[in-house]
């Protein structure tokens, strides 16, 4: 069956007008006439059975349903116009994977490692784009995801890949001559706010004692722990694979303990049934793999 849906001039001409709040201002931009806008979104009105603007004489404001599907027209645009770009920069006869990841490991552990996967596979162009909660894989865009294990991952094809471990780091200039034990009780902690009872947890697990383990500074990535604690600004609970490099050359230290039971398991999601780039993916899980295996998170 024939689909009706609304031609790309319609939708343009919606997303201008509805950004500028005038027909006049969409038109200059368009280069178009202010009655061929009018008539765009006239057509596009009448195929949506719905008003998106009100109108006052020759004033135009959108409705509360004009609001919401300015939204989603700027959003698919968008998307289309991202999707050109990822189509004309691909080499004819090429593959491409879209894979979501979460940021720090894909900035500290992935990207370093592309080059491998690159000389391996020329053929194959990965677009790489930073996912920190958990989603619905099917519909979203992406061919896989590498992110940690979750009831959303219901239903799709799953490949462990490794098991984090949470290690206490800090910049050397922090530590003294003090026993290492009492010195983390008083060092600033930093906290990761998608885990706030880590530093609670770790206290309970190592038997270290550490008073007010709720207490210190917030911040969403790993990332930004990173930053704060080569700022020197106090210690962090940070997966240990994210800063081996830092730790083997001395520019961070951690003296104490790792965690056993502060842990992640990572993961390859897969969508439930295979699809068009099932080829280029099997090559990217298998260079995974042996790349983990290589690695110090084997």
């Amino acid at each position: 069956m024939r689909r009706k849906i609304p031609s790309s001039s319609s939708l343009q001409a919606f997303e201008a007008a509805a950004r500028h709040g005038n027909f006049a201002r969409a038109a200059e931009e368009l280069a178009l006439t202010e009655g061929a806008i009018s008539r765009q979104i006239a057509r596009l009105e009448s195929l949506l059975n719905c008003r998106l603007f009100d109108r006052t004489g020759s004033r135009v404001k959108l409705n509360p349903v004009g609001t919401r599907y300015a939204h989603q027209v700027r959003e698919t645009l968008e998307r289309l116009e991202r999707d050109k770009q990822d189509i004309m920069g691909m080499p004819e006869g090429s593959q491409s994977l879209d894979i979501a990841v979460l940021p720090t490991f894909s900035s500290r552990w992935l990207i370093p490692r592309l080059n491998k996967f690159k000389s391996l596979h020329p053929g194959i162009t990965l677009n790489i784009a930073a996912r920190t909660d958990p989603f619905i894989l099917s519909g979203s865009g992406f061919d896989a995801a590498v992110h940690f294990e979750h009831s959303a991952w219901a239903g799709m094809r799953i490949q462990f890949l490794f098991e984090e471990q949470l290690i206490p780091v800090c910049h050397p200039a922090l530590l003294t001559h003090k026993n290492s034990d009492e010195q983390l009780n008083e060092l600033p902690r930093i906290h990761r706010r998608q885990n706030p009872d880590a530093w609670h947890q770790y206290a309970r697990e190592s038997g270290l004692m550490i008073d007010n383990p709720t207490q210190g500074d917030r911040f969403d990535l790993h990332e930004m722990a990173i930053a704060a604690i080569m700022a020197k600004q106090g210690v962090a609970l940070i997966p240990r694979m994210y800063i081996e490099s830092e730790l083997n050359s001395g520019l961070l230290v951690s003296p104490w303990p790792a965690s056993d039971n502060l842990s992640k398991r990572f993961c390859l999601v897969k969508p439930s049934e295979t699809g068009v780039n099932e080829t280029a993916l099997a090559y990217f899980e298998d260079w995974l793999l042996a790349e983990i295996n290589q690695s110090a998170i084997a």
